[in-house]
């Protein structure tokens, strides 16, 4: 290979970077920055025909639900209001956006609809026990499930780009496979069914794909995210009272019953207790393009990927031929810097030390169908927010210990945040438990938790 550098990281890395995320001091809250990156999935031509939806004009002076946020959680709690079943009036909902529609990391970085079948399960069923651990699982399938549903039912896979290619996670280091193995076994253990989880050795997968390492396969789709949420927002809209408003400049104020806090890494802005390494710490993330030097006819299928303890994330994008040269979009090579991007709010940057990185990654890892130095056709970046746990906080703002905070008063108030660059398969279902959380409060009703969340997610036990 060309390059090893991110390869060779050593397995402590994921230790060594919870170790940093505890012991760092960490900025204040914050806004998102002017002048972002530009990101294909974003500033494609055509991709946001919502981008500056409301950012001019009459702002409401009032509304029953007010979001904050209009990425894939903020727009799916007003889908999941929208479909679910309200005895009185169909609430008033207005979506509150600092930036362009869908502008936060996931709408800037993600794509990979890929539900965790078993990796990490051991520590997860270690932390919380083995029913949490499986609740866990079964929310990302959910999540999959659902969301596939619905582009469906909306005949709309080709307008999101939807391709069920498959997942691979490549193992760098013996020690990385043996505790996949683990996971595996313990998945299995606790009763659950994997038919679709096929293991390729070292030599299988350099037969196959090309590649020294052995393997996980298993099922997973990638696709558009910002046109996926576009489409569930139009849905919302044509069935709820419903407005988005795009800005950065003060219009007026909103008096409302009900805010969702939808806004991931900017969370501590309005939440102050939601500052340092107990809450949700902003974190960097860079992704480039890359176009490979060879027809898509040379590789084998259309899976998405992650190596490297999930440092690394690649998929190709669609093609109309088998001879053309696929676009390949890479995230990753944070493991690099000393504090992993802990703490980074700027999304107006690019990182060199991570850019070189990315640079290097599949030429290194995919000799001859990469050119080697070429520069990529994109990269930017996207902020996400990351929890000490890795797993989101969903549900009532109030659930935390906030009575340390003067006058503060967080009734009415929700949150579904933290996803840890995780979110594609979380958020939708977090979402859904919000919005039921505020129906049940609308129709004084006790809320009953469905039988695939993680009570851990909660902030509060909400749960008997």
């Amino acid at each position: 290979m060309t390059s090893t550098v991110t390869l060779s990281v050593p397995t402590t890395r994921l230790e060594k970077s919870q170790h940093v995320f505890r012991s760092t001091e960490f900025a204040d809250g914050c806004l998102p920055v002017e002048n972002p990156t530009k990101s294909l999935w974003i500033d494609s031509p055509n991709a946001n025909p919502l981008a500056k939806e409301g950012s001019t004009g009459f702002l409401p002076t009032t509304a029953d639900i007010c979001i904050i946020g209009s990425g894939i959680t903020g727009v799916s709690v007003a889908y999941h209001l929208a479909t679910r079943s309200i005895e009185k009036k169909l609430p008033k909902v207005v979506i509150l956006e600092a930036r362009d529609f869908c502008s936060g990391a996931t709408g800037r970085n993600g794509g990979h609809l890929t539900p965790n079948p078993f990796i990490n399960f051991s520590n997860t069923k270690a932390r919380y026990g083995q029913q949490e651990a499986l609740k866990a699982l079964d929310l990302e399938s959910h999540t999959a499930k659902a969301t596939l549903d619905f582009i469906s039912s909306q005949n709309i896979a080709d307008e999101v780009d939807l391709v069920a290619g498959g997942h691979i996670t490549m193992f760098v280091t013996g020690e990385e496979f043996l505790h996949a193995k683990e996971d595996y076994d313990a998945v299995r253990a606790a009763g659950v069914d994997l038919p679709n989880v096929e293991w390729l050795s070292k030599e299988e997968m350099l037969s196959i794909y090309g590649v020294p390492f052995p393997g996980a396969r298993y099922g997973g789709h990638n696709l558009w995210l910002l046109k996926l949420v576009t489409h569930l927002y139009n849905f919302a809209k044509a069935k709820l009272s419903l407005s988005v408003h795009t800005f950065n400049t003060t219009r007026g104020s909103i008096s409302c019953s009900y805010i969702v806090h939808a806004t991931n890494a900017y969370a501590s802005h309005l939440l102050p207790h939601l500052r340092g390494p107990s809450g949700i710490v902003p974190t960097r993330g860079q992704v480039v393009t890359v176009r490979a030097s060879v027809p898509v006819e040379k590789f084998r299928g259309r899976p998405s990927w992650d190596a490297n303890d999930g440092f690394e994330y690649w998929f190709p994008r669609p093609v109309t031929s088998t001879h053309e040269h696929p676009l390949v979009v890479l995230g990753g090579g944070r493991e690099v810097e000393s504090r992993f991007e802990h703490g980074e709010i700027d999304d107006s940057r690019c990182n060199e030390v991570v850019g070189k990185i990315l640079r290097e990654f599949l030429p290194g890892l995919f000799p001859g169908k990469f050119e080697a130095r070429k520069q990529p056709e994109m990269e930017w970046t996207g902020i996400m927010g990351f929890t000490e746990s890795m797993d989101p906080f969903v549900g009532p703002v109030d659930g935390y210990d906030v009575s340390s905070i003067e006058h503060s008063n967080y009734k009415g108030q929700f949150i579904a945040a933290g996803y840890s660059g995780h979110g594609m398969p979380r958020a939708y279902a977090c979402a859904e438990v919000v919005a039921s959380m505020i129906i049940a409060d609308l129709q004084g009703e006790r809320w009953t938790a469905p039988n695939w969340l993680p009570h851990h997610y909660l902030t509060s036990s909400l749960v008997d």
